[in-house]
């Protein structure tokens, strides 16, 4: 008799207990999903803990397209232009206004016109020129122009490529320090 109890209708011997098993299992994950003791690990492991990590991985996602070494600071590029001895960089202003002295005019990167335009004047120049690039309408965070240009100059392969460090503006930076502008 206590075999029978144990058969299913399918001949199963194990269903009471199965049916047990299915019953606790039933019963201690509706407890764990309405406790707030376990609700918090939870959530972490599912919501927080991944959203921390990508923030540690964001060293790929804000980096600019220039390195540390790329920066070329006012007062270098003033001393090498006012020195005939010196081999001169060719400048391009990609922001509003070609001011300092020799610089090209190629107009604000931000415009696809402007970028088409800096792309076939630099298809004119060897890979290893030497090429100083500005804007100067903002610090750098804010500057819509910069990133655009340096990405062309990197996606062209030049390799001797600097940015003016210009870390207010223009006017700050390099007009009122007496460097040399174009009249």
């Amino acid at each position: 008799m206590s075999k029978c109890r144990r058969l299913d209708s399918k001949g199963s011997r194990y269903s009471d207990q199965f049916s047990t098993f299915t019953g606790i299992r039933a019963f201690y994950k509706s407890r764990i999903l309405k406790s707030n003791f376990f609700s918090f690990p939870i959530l972490c492991a599912f919501f927080i803990l991944p959203g921390l990590a990508f923030n540690n991985n964001d060293s790929g996602r804000n980096k600019e397209p220039w390195n540390p070494d790329q920066l070329l600071s006012p007062s270098e590029l003033a001393k090498t232009l006012m020195n005939p001895k010196e081999t001169q960089p060719i400048v391009f202003c990609v922001g509003p206004g070609a001011l300092i002295k020799g610089s090209i005019d190629a107009g604000p990167a931000r415009d696809s016109s402007n970028l088409a335009k800096l792309r076939q004047q630099l298809n004119l120049l060897p890979k290893d020129a030497k090429i100083v690039i500005y804007c100067g309408c903002c610090p750098f965070e804010h500057c819509p122009n910069i990133r655009p240009a340096f990405t062309l100059l990197n996606e062209m392969k030049f390799t001797n490529q600097k940015l003016l460090n210009l870390e207010h503006n223009l006017r700050v930076d390099w007009i009122n320090q007496g460097y040399p502008i174009n009249k």
